[in-house]
């Protein structure tokens, strides 16, 4: 108690030193946290966009031939047809494992007085995998829906809200279930009803067979294609199989094989690899600008207590004089060293974790509008309890390292050289 009484008594006649210390101990830590709390949040946005799709996934687009080929001119319009989906389902056994297809188009669907506007896709039942659809009610696109050429619709939550009456509205959407609406003039029956995505673009979904007998019953338009994959762990393994599979569509379309413009891929599981990477090299960046960050308060740390130190020689000289031993003269420096370091790390962890919570309040609900999609540019920009704990141990047990080195000098000094001192 004498020990803490007499550190007290120290800081309150030396308050601007004292709050340099404590002020560089408290930055260095709050920075360290708000860093590694912001890049947390932009990195949780891009998991939570990418969680959205399976990762052994791929996506063909049709494309423009940007090479001439067998006396075909560059710049054709390439159209994926029926034939480039048997091609995927059946001449690569070894990787490809479920093929499916979109065909989309845009129509009114209305119920009674109420309508919406929006996009159908046609798609097989493996779309709900590959882009990981959340069924809240009923089910999603079946074998036999594609089979049967079936009528029937998937809504989005919100679709399913806006379709509903204004008598039924506050109700829960899944009374839409079994019941039929209008998609122009075809009525067609409502069978599930998903959770709609938080990029703000939903699509009504229907059987691929039912959206391309009506809508392209009169074009070798297949669409896009999609399906899933295995075996293909390594970049250099998707590249060669997708050189192959492009060689292959290209085949079928007249197209130089290595025209990379005529067919377009969507590979998730490269672009997954290429995420990771950047996710990888943004938390080596933020641990280095933070620490970086932390050790300047070490540095101030230190730089202080040596002042500290060496404006008490005289004081140290006295002490020693009287009878004081080397150790009392090294606890007090030490414990005063760890004592100042401990509240104002404290007070600069829980400024930081502050700083964070706002950052998830303001920041992390805030959505940027690109037009075609919206998109959560925060997601849980927080850092975790153990590593606020952690920075703040790192930097007490850094400071007392900071205040051993003078405070040892100071002990060994004789009393004579002590009371010299200016």
């Amino acid at each position: 108690m004498e020990l803490l009484n007499e550190i007290w008594a120290t800081a309150r006649r030396n308050k601007l030193r004292t709050g340099l210390t404590g002020f560089a101990v408290a930055w260095g830590i709050f920075m360290l946290i708000v860093l590694l709390g912001a890049g947390n949040g932009l990195i949780n946005a891009q998991l939570r966009q990418s969680d959205r799709f399976l990762s052994s996934s791929m996506v063909v687009f049709g494309g423009e031939t940007s090479k001439p080929y067998q006396g075909l001119k560059e710049g054709r319009d390439i159209r994926l047809q029926e034939r480039d989906i048997t091609t995927s389902a059946t001449e690569f056994p070894g990787v490809i494992d479920e093929v499916g297809a979109q065909y989309r188009t845009v129509a009114t669907i209305s119920n009674g007085q109420q309508y919406i506007n929006g996009q159908i896709a046609g798609v097989y039942p493996n779309h709900t995998k590959i882009d990981k659809v959340e069924m809240l009610y009923g089910r999603y696109i079946n074998n036999l829906d594609i089979l049967e050429k079936r009528k029937v619709l998937v809504l989005s939550d919100k679709q399913a809200q806006e379709l509903s009456s204004v008598a039924t509205r506050s109700q829960q959407t899944g009374g839409l279930i079994g019941q039929y609406v209008k998609v122009g003039n075809f009525a067609f029956k409502v069978v599930g009803i998903y959770k709609e995505q938080e990029n703000g673009r939903a699509d009504v979904f229907s059987p691929y067979s039912t959206i391309k007998s009506i809508y392209g019953a009169k074009t070798d338009d297949a669409g896009r294609i999609e399906f899933t994959f295995h075996g293909l762990t390594t970049e250099q393994a998707n590249e060669k199989f997708e050189q192959e599979y492009r060689q292959r569509i290209n085949a079928n379309h007249m197209a130089h094989p290595e025209d990379e413009s005529a067919v377009w891929l969507w590979n998730r599981y490269t672009q997954n690899m290429q995420m990771e990477t950047g996710i990888g090299i943004i938390r080596t960046a933020l641990w280095i600008v933070g620490l970086f960050t932390l050790l300047s308060g070490i540095v101030g740390v230190s730089n202080i207590m040596l002042i500290t130190v060496k404006e008490r020689t005289h004081e140290f000289g006295i002490r020693k004089a009287i009878g004081a031993k080397p150790w009392s003269v090294l606890k007090l420096i030490i414990s005063e060293s760890i004592i100042i370091t401990t509240i104002f790390g404290y007070i600069g962890m829980i400024l930081g974790i502050a700083a964070n919570e706002y950052m998830d309040a303001t920041l992390g609900h805030t959505k940027v509008d690109a037009g075609l999609f919206k998109a959560t540019m925060f997601v849980d920009p927080t850092v975790g309890l153990d590593v606020c704990i952690e920075a703040t141990l790192v930097m007490i047990i850094a400071g007392t390292i900071a205040g051993l080195i003078p405070a040892y000098k100071a002990a060994r000094i004789r009393p004579i050289e002590a009371l010299r001192a200016d």
